[in-house]
């Protein structure tokens, strides 16, 4: 399924085939009225977003977002196990409002979108959480380092709108440790903290389009 894709035509092909992750919580199952999601879906860009928020000197948050990205997932509301998804950023494309600050996180300090244009987010596992929650567990890769992380996904609404598309909203959130990807670059303030933290909260924010069946 394309979701996320900027700028792209629809891809259609048959659902991939993700290993069975059976759902632990005991008594927890799927909301039976999911069942009318599965299948392939396409990102809204008006109304979507990828991005991250960093502590900056301690006292701020810098929020970003990238804006170049596409990516294939396929929602199986009857088995959450059997969903899938893979996500490609172009690290060039980051966007914090501010141009210094771009330049610098895509030179050698940061993502090194010279030498590595693309980060790349392939999931593993998915599991029903809780009542329209979803627990994403996959594969980060960020410049040469690949490292697990897991996404906590919720299942924020389904309409069709005055135009006759479906509609599906998920927001979803992780926080991880960018030197475990080699960013270690880091400023030292006098009173002895970082100048931008280590820990990045990656966030989220979609809207989804169902893609029309093929004829």
């Amino acid at each position: 399924m394309n979701l996320f894709t900027r700028g792209a035509s629809v891809r259609r092909s048959a659902p991939p085939v993700a290993p069975h992750l059976a759902v632990d919580t005991p008594g927890l199952r799927p909301d039976p009225a999911l069942a009318a999601l599965s299948g392939e879906w396409m990102i809204d860009p008006a109304h979507s977003r990828i991005g991250f928020s960093v502590r900056h000197a301690l006292v701020t948050t810098v929020r970003g977002a990238f804006t170049e990205y596409r990516s294939r997932l396929w929602f199986d509301g009857r088995d959450p196990s059997r969903s899938r998804a893979e996500i490609l950023l172009a690290t060039a494309s980051v966007d914090t409002g501010v141009e210094q600050r771009d330049a610098h996180l895509t030179g050698r300090d940061f993502l090194d979108a010279a030498n590595y244009p693309q980060m790349r987010f392939t999931s593993t596992a998915v599991e029903l959480a809780g009542p329209d929650v979803y627990r994403m567990t996959g594969d980060l890769t960020i410049k040469n380092a690949t490292r697990p992380v897991v996404l906590e996904l919720t299942y924020i609404g389904h309409v069709t709108d005055p135009f006759g598309y479906e509609r599906a909203g998920f927001d979803g959130t992780t926080t991880i440790d960018r030197s475990e990807w080699g960013l270690t670059y880091n400023a030292r303030l006098a009173e002895g903290g970082a100048m931008v933290s280590e820990k990045v909260r990656l966030q989220f924010d979609i809207a989804a389009i169902r893609t029309p069946a093929a004829d």
